[in-house]
């Protein structure tokens, strides 16, 4: 198994596919294996090197707060640990943050940037409704009541609740810590980058679901307005997991975006 040593912290990560290097960074406290529906499709055409950020997975979980700079320290450390000196990056929610703050701290590593279901942080950002902020402080809850507490506010209600449970049964046998988990929403709510991003110069597909009740899809309008090389797409019918409410149309968005990157070289069609 593949780890890295960064400030503290044991960090795995791993690698699937061959072709363009394409890292994948995950939300708040899920895993790597959370790109199960994603990650097979991208294989297919690119090298893709995922990590479980600190705190969560089989990376080490430190006591103290994780910075989004330190987390996005910790993915460029993955890429120095796999010879990587530039990929395509894929962040979603948490992993859209590190995303944002990996491509300002290390601009030269980006070739592309997709930046799903996330927020850029700060007084601008559009924030969920109150109960969702209260589902995800978890007071009093168990680990089960917690998992179907927030599914109202990241899935659809119309996706079927067999790929819910799809997703919710590698939720439950990677469930964090609360000190990872605390860590890392710490991390978040400290972090402000919509002063900043109009500095980020890569190509950026920004990417939401349009009924998402944890973070508004107006974040992403937000953020696609202030890059000055973004495209914008807003999928119908899918909340904060959109990967799993309308895979087809996702995946087709994602491939057709880093297709282009390369001047149309890749394009196929995608799959569920």
């Amino acid at each position: 198994m593949p780890f890295v040593e960064n400030q503290g912290a044991k960090i795995y990560w791993d690698e699937q596919g061959s072709g363009e290097p394409l890292l994948l960074i995950m939300g708040l406290s899920y895993p790597s294996y959370m790109w199960h529906r994603t990650r097979p499709v991208l294989a297919k055409r690119f090298r893709t090197i995922a990590l479980d950020n600190r705190g969560v997975g089989q990376s080490d979980v430190p006591p103290g707060v994780y910075s989004i700079a330190l987390m996005a320290s910790d993915a460029a450390s993955v890429l120095d640990a796999a010879g990587v000196e530039s990929a395509h990056v894929f962040g979603v929610s948490m992993g859209g943050m590190i995303a944002q703050e990996f491509a300002l701290q290390y601009p030269k590593r980006v070739r592309s940037l997709i930046l799903g279901c996330t927020a850029s942080g700060g007084p601008h950002a559009i924030q969920a409704e109150p109960a969702a902020l209260q589902t995800l402080m978890r007071q009093g809850m168990t680990p089960e009541e917690a998992k179907e507490a927030i599914i109202p506010f990241i899935y659809d209600v119309a996706t079927p609740r067999d790929r819910i449970d799809e997703d919710m049964a590698i939720r439950m046998e990677w469930y964090p810590t609360p000190q990872g988990y605390m860590s890392q929403l710490q991390g978040i709510i400290a972090w402000e980058a919509y002063s900043r991003i109009a500095q980020i110069t890569a190509p950026t597909l920004v990417i939401h679901g349009e009924t998402d009740r944890l973070v508004p899809a107006a974040n992403s309008r937000l953020i696609a307005g202030r890059l000055p090389h973004a495209k914008l797409v807003l999928l119908p019918h899918a909340s904060h997991i959109f990967e799993t409410d309308q895979p087809g149309a996702a995946h087709q968005a994602i491939v057709e975006f880093l297709a282009a990157q390369n001047g149309g070289a890749q394009r196929s069609q995608a799959t569920n």
